[in-house]
């Protein structure tokens, strides 16, 4: 019975055996058939050491040098209306006529009445030679005369009212008045703009007044036209802060030749604020923010000695992450000032995916955007 039960053991142990082995066995074929972690595909940048102009951006109204809605001082059916909407006018163009029929017969009427005076002034002057009326009759005639001069001049001025010319060269606006309207004192007729040059109002926090001076060169830029900017200088500052924000207003003027900006567009203003600085740049995509820091992937060949070749014959590049202390930031791109060296390669995207030590490879087929002064794009 003991020989047999060991024979029993035997085999039992004999075949615990084998099927740990058969089990063995596959999991190695298991493991050799799984699939090998691949490089993960990035889009990567050099670092670089780029010039900028620090500059002071703040948002601005355009105004016009001059504008006024012309009105008239004095009621009255309008006649004649000597201009279209939109046109250019200089100072002094007739715009609108009001009827001053009744206006000019008075004023004839004034005009015959001091000839009159004047008349009776010399005769009396000659009575008064011959000693045959006093002083004080000539005096009398005097002062009638002078009266009746004011009176006319104060005709001639009312006759003029009812003539509305331009008070200064510009461009009118459009206008519903029409010949036989009647027009109250006040009335508007239209609106008279001067842009060329043309105005932007803006205002910047008083901690930047000391980075400003008059003739100071700026950029103005509006979504009216997409990347385009206008050149212009500061002409003006406010000597007064406003004491509920604390800004200082400041005016900018603009050469505005083919009009294209007009008043009341928002602007976006850019002052050149002192010398231009060296900054080690990267797009803004680059940088991973978190609250124990900000982060960047820099891609680098694995210097280990079993480090894998690619096909041809290079160390394989691998992500390393590191600590980075940003500064200011210009369109698409952050200035990065401790952390980095000029010329290392830097994740720009797929940063997700990685961890310190994971292979990658560059592919900059589609790049993050990398321009200082973007602009929107429609597709």
């Amino acid at each position: 019975m003991t020989k047999r039960m060991f024979i029993m053991l035997g085999c039992v142990l004999l075949l615990v055996l084998a099927i740990a082995g058969g089990f063995y066995l596959h999991i190695q074929k298991m493991i050799a058939s799984s699939p090998k972690p691949t490089p993960q595909t990035v889009t990567a940048t050099k670092v670089e050491l780029v010039e900028w102009q620090p500059q002071l951006s703040a948002v601005g109204t355009v105004m016009p040098k001059r504008g006024v809605d012309v009105t008239t001082e004095i009621a009255g059916l309008v006649r004649h209306v000597n201009f279209k909407s939109g046109d250019e006018v200089k100072a002094g163009d007739l715009l609108v006529q009001l009827n001053d029929d009744s206006d000019v017969a008075q004023l004839h009427s004034l005009q015959a009445a001091a000839e009159l005076a004047a008349t009776v002034l010399e005769r009396d002057k000659a009575q008064l030679a011959a000693q045959a009326i006093s002083q004080a009759q000539v005096d009398s005639d005097n002062a009638d005369l002078k009266s009746k001069r004011a009176l006319v001049e104060q005709q001639k001025a009312t006759v003029a009212k009812k003539t509305i010319r331009a008070p200064f060269s510009g461009e009118l606006g459009i206008t519903t008045v029409n010949p036989g309207q009647y027009l109250n004192p006040g009335d508007k007729i239209v609106a008279l703009e001067k842009i060329d040059p043309i105005f932007v109002d803006f205002y910047v926090p008083q901690k930047q007044v000391a980075g400003l001076s008059l003739s100071q060169a700026l950029n103005v830029s509006s979504d009216a036209y997409a990347g385009v900017n206008f050149a212009g200088k500061v002409t003006a500052l406010n000597p007064k802060i406003d004491a509920a924000t604390r800004n200082v207003q400041v005016e900018a003027t603009l050469s505005n030749p083919k009009h294209q900006l007009l008043p009341g567009m928002f602007a976006n203003v850019k002052v050149d604020m002192g010398e231009k600085k060296s900054y080690l740049t990267l797009p803004q995509t680059a940088i991973t923010y978190n609250p124990y820091g900000s982060t960047v992937f820099i891609v680098a060949p694995d210097d280990k000695k079993d480090a894998k070749k690619d096909e041809k014959g290079n160390a394989q590049l691998v992500a390393q992450q590191a600590f980075v202390t940003t500064g200011a930031t210009r369109g698409d791109q952050v200035a990065v000032l401790t952390g980095l060296k000029a010329g290392q390669m830097v994740v720009t995207s797929g940063q997700i995916k990685l961890k310190n030590g994971t292979a990658v490879v560059i592919d900059n087929a589609i790049t993050p955007a990398n321009s200082p002064n973007p602009t929107p794009q429609e597709h």
